[in-house]
């Protein structure tokens, strides 16, 4: 897991051959106005959710992990909690290769992830994303998939 500021983003471009076209999509885009939904950048390879939600109860959260895709998360607007844990540490449920989802169960940390913060989640990196830091709160997020493959 790597967490840092938006404007530190140039450090990662060679930590992976796609990180440097995922960071500049958010160049190319009005964040601010960008509604929610899925967007292409390179087919499958790479794809962009944009997420507007209000954050929950670490009760309604789920532990999660990603085989095929990196996510690239970058808060918008607001702030939330990210769970981390890495997955050897957690309990391991079955995998959905078709949603790219592998469920986890256990105790991992709490990460406060403000507005203008990234988060990059390798496959290793169990997560809880969009946790309250107190009362529920709204956040726009963009999460980027970036295929491992």
């Amino acid at each position: 897991m790597i967490i840092d500021r938006i404007e530190n983003a140039h450090l990662y471009y060679t930590v992976h051959p796609r990180f440097k076209k995922a960071f500049e999509y958010f160049k190319q885009i009005d964040i601010d106005t960008i509604p929610a939904g899925k967007y292409e950048i390179d087919g499958e390879a790479m794809y962009v959710l944009v997420q507007e939600y209000n954050t929950k109860l670490k009760e309604q959260g789920l532990w999660e992990a990603h085989r095929r895709y990196i996510d690239l998360q970058y808060v918008v607007k607001g702030a939330e909690g990210i769970g981390y844990a890495n997955i050897h540490h957690l309990k391991q449920g079955g995998y959905d290769d078709g949603k790219d989802f592998l469920p986890l169960h256990g105790e991992g940390d709490l990460i406060t992830v403000r507005s203008g913060n990234f988060v990059l989640l390798l496959p290793e990196d169990g997560h809880m994303p969009g946790m309250a830091l107190g009362d529920s709160a709204p956040v726009k997020k963009i999460v980027i998939k970036i295929s491992e493959r």
